[in-house]
């Protein structure tokens, strides 16, 4: 679980170790938005059993210009056609934040 964690906040902090993702919605909202955003989404920290029951970071909403915003990161095989096989596994998982306004979901 600390290993994913860790991978998990490298995506969300450094943006390395994995790829975002954003849908039409956050698109739409063009580039100055989805700085703000990127800004929101970097430090967020509010991580408790409530909404991360496994510890993994792997989940948050924040709230950016009076929009409640949602992002997840999912852990896929290296052809990102099936679940990985081991998450805690750089080797063989690619990370995909995506990012979406919560009226996406």
């Amino acid at each position: 679980m600390l290993v994913i964690r860790a991978l998990n906040d490298k995506l969300r902090i450094d943006c390395s170790g994995g790829y975002f993702v954003v849908t039409q919605g956050i698109h739409a909202l063009g580039q100055d938005e989805l700085a703000k955003i990127e800004k929101a989404i970097i430090a967020f920290d509010d991580f408790r059993f409530q909404n991360d029951p496994f510890g993994e970071h792997d989940f948050g909403k924040v709230r950016v210009s009076g929009r409640d915003i949602f992002w997840k990161i999912d852990y896929y095989d290296q052809t990102q056609t099936h679940h990985s096989p081991d998450p805690a596994n750089s080797n063989v998982t690619t990370r995909v934040m995506t990012v979406m306004l919560a009226s996406e979901y």
